[in-house]
């Protein structure tokens, strides 16, 4: 795994713009800071902007050569879902509108080799809650998509709660044998799906469709046939 640039800019409310750009490993989350071409030090997004809002992202969070997911965290947890795609596959902006930031504040990234099979969703809840769930296929066979902070499944993590909005990141194509990730119930039926969209082709995009409410032990599978 190589050591890459991390790219992104996001627009204020005082129409000002901040750069974003770190060099960050491949396989391992990592801060994404302001870039030192027009700022004199690299300091976390909260430091640099804190008290102003995000009205745009005029360059989603761009790797060159496979990107997982990023968001915004606060306080150990995940308080902005943020837009993602592979450098040159940039289609539109989008995602973290109307985000107010606070000092502390994060970008966090996860850059991915091109054929990093990391499968990752990205959901956001009826109450206001943003998760991200991953997992890593390896075969043919199921796997079910546990939280990035706190390990546990989609029953444990929402429960109580409707998701209304998703999107998923994943370069396995045909090998995912229902395209994306499916939310199953207590009795192992469908109540909702996402599809996956691979970034070194296409960037990902939110979409409010085959979104479920979620009980205690329900689960969120990617099925791979090799």
């Amino acid at each position: 795994m190589a050591n890459v640039t991390a790219h992104a800019t996001l627009m204020m409310n005082d129409g000002s713009l901040v750069d974003l750009e770190t060099t960050v490993a491949e396989g391992t989350e990592t801060e994404l800071k302001t870039s030192t071409r027009y700022a004199v030090t690299a300091v976390s997004l909260g430091t640099f902007a804190n008290g102003k809002t995000i009205t745009s992202v005029i360059l989603p969070v761009t790797c060159p050569n496979n990107v997982s997911y990023a968001y915004i965290a606060r306080r150990g947890s995940i308080a902005c879902l943020l837009p993602v795609a592979v450098d040159g596959q940039v289609m539109q902006p989008g995602g973290g509108v109307g985000f107010q930031l606070q000092a502390g504040d994060t970008v966090q990234v996860m850059a991915s080799t091109a054929a990093n099979r990391l499968f990752a969703l990205f959901v956001v809840a009826s109450d206001g809650t943003r998760a991200i769930f991953s997992g890593s296929p390896s075969g043919s066979g199921n796997t079910d998509l546990t939280h990035i902070l706190s390990g546990q499944g989609l029953g444990q993590s929402l429960t109580g709660r409707r998701i209304v909005s998703h999107y998923a990141t994943s370069i396995d194509g045909s090998k995912l044998s229902t395209g994306g990730v499916v939310y199953l119930n207590d009795k192992g039926l469908p109540t909702g799906a996402c599809n996956a969209t691979n970034p070194t082709n296409q960037q990902p995009v939110a979409n409010n469709m085959g979104g479920t409410s979620v009980s205690l032990n329900d689960v969120a599978r990617v099925t791979t046939n090799a």
